[in-house]
């Protein structure tokens, strides 16, 4: 438990600064007339690249494969940006909510969904089998 707490601690830090400064981004390029749904993928996209490294490395110390780890990021992350690609969708050009506050909202939404998803699946621990090969002999 003591572990969870710490890793969520390092993602945190990761999380806020990032989205911090992606969310004041969203909201120049938004000002400067881009689109709500174009400004939310380029943001995202550069997002994704540059927290794979901290989260790896800092937040879960994750001393597994690369590539494989990359690819669950990345599905993770895709997934993540589908889901909030359909919700500004949704709640900004169909239901007419602000997409200040949505894009808000899906910021804190997608970074506890995407926690739970590292920490159990993109850099999930695997016992060692040195230590299963020691423990038959």
């Amino acid at each position: 438990m003591k572990k969870t707490f710490w890793q969520l601690v390092r993602f945190g830090a990761v999380g806020l600064l990032s989205n911090a400064i992606g969310y004041l981004l969203y909201l120049l390029m938004t000002a400067a007339g881009m689109g709500p749904k174009l400004a939310m993928t380029l943001l995202y996209i550069l997002g994704v690249a540059q927290t794979f490294a901290f989260n790896r490395r800092w937040s879960f110390r994750h001393e597994g494969h690369f590539a494989p780890a990359l690819i669950r990021y990345v599905v993770a992350y895709g997934s993540g940006y589908l889901l909030n690609f359909v919700v500004l969708w949704l709640c900004v050009d169909k239901l007419g909510y602000p997409h200040q506050i949505v894009q808000g909202l899906m910021v804190l939404t997608l970074a506890a969904l995407l926690f739970v998803t590292q920490k159990f699946w993109v850099f999930r621990e695997y016992p060692s089998l040195s230590i299963t090969a020691r423990s038959r002999t």
